[in-house]
């Protein structure tokens, strides 16, 4: 009788949290250096305002530019809030072993998430009323 050797089967690798929060930093990284050098597109090599008309860089004029460099930031905002979310323990636990007085507080019982939203839900309401004053108060020409 021929004995075949079976080849063990492969294991798969479990990603990990460590795995994830590394590739979160890469893409964070990326999407910044993307960010940062948008911005000194439209800031620098465009001319500034209204003299902008029937300019093109690599077929994008001043108005595709400025939409790019919109579009990274909310994909920078998005990963940033993304990120804390997925370090939110860790942020909790030492705003909570710096600041409280009862380290019995320090405990997570569920509460922490509930004041991220509400952190979350107050500075996205802040930055809708700065928006809303600067629409309301804009000058026209």
């Amino acid at each position: 009788m021929e004995q075949t050797k079976t080849a063990a089967p492969k294991s798969k690798k479990k990603i990990t949290k460590t795995d994830v929060n590394f590739w979160l930093d890469v893409f964070l990284m990326v999407v910044f250096v993307v960010l940062l050098w948008s911005a000194v597109v439209v800031q620098y090599v465009f001319p500034p305002g209204p003299k902008t008309e029937g300019w093109t860089l690599w077929g994008g004029d001043y108005q595709t530019w400025c939409g790019i460099q919109f579009g990274t930031l909310c994909l920078f905002a998005a990963s940033v809030v993304l990120h804390v979310m997925l370090h939110w323990t860790w942020v909790c636990g030492v705003v909570a072993s710096r600041w409280a007085k009862d380290r019995s507080a320090a405990k997570d019982d569920g509460i922490r998430t509930l004041w991220g939203v509400g952190l979350l839900i107050a500075v996205l309401n802040v930055i809708g009323i700065g928006v809303a004053i600067a629409k309301l108060t804009v000058v026209a020409p």
